[in-house]
């Protein structure tokens, strides 16, 4: 009961402070409202999702340098709250700029803030894209069945290839020495696991939305095709990246103060975008790559050019960079993912020892094959905004649900791992 104290307390803060943002009388009370609103939605996310990570911190240091230890008494993390947090501040802003229209009641944004299908993980909406569905929806056989057909899909994703190679992910992490082939195994595995459960949860969202008449963003577009990390940003977790540039990068300057504040400016919003995934130095870190490479690109001249890299070099470099950026995503800490870049680059030995051989298992390495062909081939129509007609023939849908009853009946559980963000 107290969690849903949360998602009310900050959906009524944020509609109080847009409602105070557009009736305010001067700029200056504006720009209070917007401030008072989107602090106080930072302080609950801070508060829940990163007092450890500040305690701990601290805590290190004064023990590094003789003082004592503290810590804080348990906290739980709410699901859904970082997603809540960012939907809140975008519905503060953009009433504040008069690019949405405020809600005609705080009953109507209580309605959009606890939107189930997305709550927990995503697509991170705006009230301004979905404020006409609010009052209009179009309710059809048509819209609901292909509703059905959007969300068996992501649950097959999930389910048939995300779950299966997690395992094998999990094993690779956790190896103290792997070797080159043991390390890239692992990062492969996690890459496809990442993508299908991730993207295989957005699916569902979009599909559950349809049944009930709302139209969601796509969060998703072949992203392992891309050429580049700049076209890498407009194909993964699309809502999170358009959130970014609209409200953290835009702000900072984006790239109006030259060349130096630029570069500075995607360093910042990628690390911080990194952090927002959680509280840990390997998602700042994962964040900062990101940054950097994004930097990168745009010196040598992204902005003119789909890719910088040479003819034929774009895609093997992209996605060598993204999955080495998904070593220290996964990894629990920072000396983890050293650990599996050493294993990586072959100090640790080349071959697979007899212990990997036995255990991991046949039906892994299929799912790992089969998600890599799918990921990486945008004609398969899985993970492309467009649907191709070949992929939903009447039988299909029933089938992939028939399989995915049978896979799910056989597990205990399947967390998505984007619950934890």
């Amino acid at each position: 009961m107290e969690y849903l104290a949360v998602v009310v307390g900050i959906s009524v803060v944020s509609y109080l402070a847009a409602g105070w943002a557009i009736t305010a009388k001067t700029e200056a009370n504006k720009r209070l409202a917007v401030r008072v609103g989107v602090s106080i939605d930072l302080a609950i996310l801070g508060y829940f999702k990163y007092t450890y990570f500040v305690v701990g911190n601290v805590s290190a240091f004064l023990a590094s340098v003789g003082g004592t230890e503290f810590g804080v008494a348990q906290i739980i993390l709410p699901i859904g709250i970082s997603f809540l947090t960012f939907q809140s501040i975008s519905y503060i802003l953009d009433v504040a700029r008069k690019d949405a229209p405020p809600a005609r009641s705080v009953v109507d944004f209580l309605a959009f803030s606890s939107l189930f299908p997305q709550l927990i993980a995503g697509p991170v909406l705006r009230y301004k894209d979905l404020a006409d569905q609010f009052q209009d929806r179009i309710h059809s056989f048509a819209v609901f069945s292909a509703g059905c057909k959007r969300f068996i899909q992501g649950l097959a994703m999930k389910l048939l290839i995300a779950d299966t190679v997690a395992p094998m992910a999990d094993r690779m992490f956790a190896l103290q020495a792997p070797t080159l082939a043991e390390a890239w195994l692992g990062a492969g595995a996690y890459s496809i696991q990442l993508l299908f459960d991730f993207a295989g949860y957005s699916a569902m969202a979009i599909g559950l939305g349809l049944m009930i008449g709302f139209r969601f963003v796509e969060n998703f577009d072949a992203p392992y095709t891309s050429k580049s990390i700049t076209e890498f940003w407009r194909r993964w977790h699309i809502s999170l990246s358009n959130w970014l540039r609209d409200y953290l990068y835009i702000p900072l300057g984006g790239n109006r103060g030259g060349t130096f504040k630029t570069y500075r400016n995607l360093l910042l919003t990628m690390a911080l975008g990194g952090l927002w995934h959680g509280a840990n130095w390997t998602f700042i870190l994962w964040g900062a790559w990101h940054g950097l490479l994004l930097s990168v690109e745009r010196m040598v001249g992204s902005k003119s050019r789909r890719t910088v890299w040479p003819v034929g070099l774009g895609w093997p470099l992209t996605l060598l960079a993204v999955v080495l950026g998904w070593v220290m995503f996964r990894a629990p800490t920072v000396g983890d993912a050293f650990t599996m870049y050493v294993g990586m680059s072959g100090r640790n030995g080349v071959g697979i020892s007899s212990a990997t051989v036995y255990f991991n298992q046949p039906i892994e390495f299929i799912g790992l094959i089969v998600g890599a062909l799918i990921a990486c081939a945008p004609w398969q129509g899985l993970l492309k905004r467009s649907r191709s007609a070949a992929f939903n023939p009447i039988l299909v849908s029933p089938l992939l649900f028939a399989c995915c009853t049978i896979v799910l009946n056989a597990r205990s559980h399947s967390p998505f791992l984007y619950f934890q963000f």
